[in-house]
């Protein structure tokens, strides 16, 4: 149930729904390995990398949060087969039944293990532009990843939310709440943050990428717009996308503006001088390569995505 308290919605209680027991194979997948960054909240620190066969797409950080009444997990990772690892790690550490998946966003990363979490009454949560996002890119990224991971990738498909945030919703695991958030395009245009109270814990999604270069789906502009909000609020502790499992608030933002700024800066200089899109591709940031992984993998497309958006300014 939802209710609205001033202008936040809470979700509380579950009527007479039952929460069963999640049926699949997780009882045989290998836990992934995870770290309790606070009381109560379990981060799993993934590798940066592209999604293989080796990782099965669990390449982006997941986590969840036990409360009295159930866990709560943010992001689910690459296919089923990664969800089923998550789901072991969580049945490692209670019995408690889970109620709710938080999607940070729409990238296959993220989203493509909710398959493990199906079944049972579990309410699976995102930005109100997920559906939308999701049945645009279904086909693309099941082939992609198909092709990524292989057989291991079998029994993966795309689960959209069934509660839909557009503003700020409250989640209640009993003794303790968790706040949703919704944002304006940045990353993507599908980006929530989900802060427990109990403990300042902000997991920020792919809001925040550390040693992983960032990676631009949604406006550059909007992205450095929404850091500078981001970090103007307190948090004890955040989780970031990709990176280090936690990492102090606000000081982890850092290099990822400088980055996004430094990009937008070079693009911003090629467009002036009439440079191409290709050439901008190919100098844009340069500066910042020696920063950060997998810089040459995403650099050129941010460098053409930048280029579509602020040649029109």
């Amino acid at each position: 149930m939802v209710r609205i308290v001033g202008r936040c919605a809470v979700a509380t209680g579950f009527g007479a729904m039952t929460l069963l027991p999640l049926p699949s194979h997780a009882d045989q997948a290998v836990p992934l390995p995870v770290n309790e960054v606070a009381p109560g909240v379990f981060v799993h620190e993934a590798p940066i990398a592209l999604a293989n066969e080796s990782n099965l797409g669990a390449i982006a950080n997941l986590g969840f949060v036990i409360g009295r009444d159930g866990v709560a997990i943010i992001d689910t990772g690459g296919s089923l087969a990664a969800g089923e690892r998550l789901l072991a790690a969580i049945r490692q550490r209670t019995t408690q039944p889970i109620r709710y998946v938080i999607n940070t966003h729409m990238h296959p990363d993220h989203i493509l293990g909710n398959a493990a979490f199906k079944a049972g009454g579990v309410t699976f949560v995102g930005h109100q532009n997920l559906p939308r996002a999701l049945a645009d890119r279904e086909k693309a990224y099941l082939a992609a990843n198909s092709g990524l991971i292989g057989a291991s990738f079998r029994g993966t498909e795309i689960v959209p939310p069934t509660l839909l945030v557009a503003g700020t919703v409250e989640l209640d695991l009993g003794n303790r709440r968790l706040r949703v958030e919704a944002w304006r395009t940045a990353h993507t245009n599908t980006d929530i943050t989900v802060l427990d109270l109990a403990t300042g814990t902000w997991f920020l999604g792919d809001l925040l990428f550390m040693g992983h270069l960032p990676a631009l789906d949604g406006s550059l502009t909007g992205w450095i717009r929404t850091v500078r909000d981001l970090r103007s609020r307190p948090a004890a502790r955040v989780v970031p996308g990709h990176g280090p499992s936690t990492a102090p608030w606000p000081e982890a933002a850092a290099p990822m503006e400088k980055y996004l700024t430094r990009l937008a800066d070079d693009v911003r200089s090629s467009i002036r001088t009439g440079h191409t899109i290709s050439e901008a591709a190919q100098q844009a940031a340069r500066s910042e390569a020696g920063a950060w992984l997998l810089f040459n993998e995403f650099n050129p497309r941010n460098a053409t995505a930048a280029f579509h958006e602020l040649e029109w300014e």
